[in-house]
């Protein structure tokens, strides 16, 4: 199969937006990620996975613990930041620190944050498995990748989302 039509497949489907967070030896570490999801809820545990060309890899491979942020819908300009290379990507975004010791920016649509689970080689990414040790969320609506594309996903009735 060509990686195109792969590729093409796979951007028909939806899935939110979040950028992964850790401490580095020298400050912080981020990036903008939409391979995200559940794994269990007993135990809390999520998955997302790096490519193994990534710089950050080795950082969040020794990382204890992490963070991942939901985005909101109006944060697709902190998505495009997180995914470009940048000198200092926390240069300006309001963040707090949390319990597992990793920035929690301010502004998502929800928080969890981590600690080390699992590790698992897969093709040319590397699947981390986090068990949620804390976790916030705010009613928003949430920022969409589909076709390729950041998209806002419409709240349901009566303004909830559904």
């Amino acid at each position: 199969m060509a990686e195109r039509q792969f590729r093409d497949a796979l951007a028909q489907f939806a899935t939110g937006v979040t950028i992964i967070t850790a401490r580095a030896q020298h400050g912080f570490i981020g990036f903008t990620a939409n391979s995200f999801n559940s794994v269990s809820l007993d135990p809390p545990l999520i998955i997302w996975s790096l490519a193994r060309r990534s710089r950050s890899l080795a950082i969040f491979e020794g990382a204890a613990q992490y963070a991942v942020n939901v985005l909101a819908h109006d944060q697709v300009e902190l998505a495009r930041r997180f995914s470009h290379p940048h000198t200092d990507r926390f240069a300006g975004v309001a963040f707090r620190l949390g319990q597992a010791d990793a920035p929690l920016i301010e502004g998502c649509a929800a928080w969890l944050e981590c600690r080390h689970h699992a590790l698992h080689p897969a093709g040319d990414h590397m699947l981390f498995i986090g068990e949620v040790v804390a976790a916030a969320h705010r009613r928003l609506s949430p920022l969409v990748w589909h076709g390729s594309r950041y998209r806002v996903s419409q709240p349901g009735p009566e303004g909830r989302d559904d």
